[in-house]
């Protein structure tokens, strides 16, 4: 039985989201999955450096919320 937690969600366009999960099987190693969305996402080229800043905030979140979390399972 695996152990899942979400480390971060969130709109990277408006019909775009992306996940990032913590994953910890038993019995084997734990994993970070990175869920994009299917199809590729489109955006305006004057929006690229909003979309590109929405998946980074999704990213740091993910990031925080491991390092919150990472001592409490040593």
């Amino acid at each position: 039985m695996s152990k899942i937690t979400m480390l971060a969600v969130g709109q990277i366009t408006a019909a775009d989201e992306m996940s990032i999960e913590l994953v910890e099987p038993s019995g084997s190693p734990t994993v970070i999955l990175l869920h994009w969305p299917l199809a590729p996402s489109v955006t305006e080229p004057g929006r690229l450096s909003a979309t590109c800043d929405s998946i980074m905030r999704v990213l740091a979140a993910a990031v925080a919320k491991l390092a919150e979390i990472r001592p409490e399972r040593r």
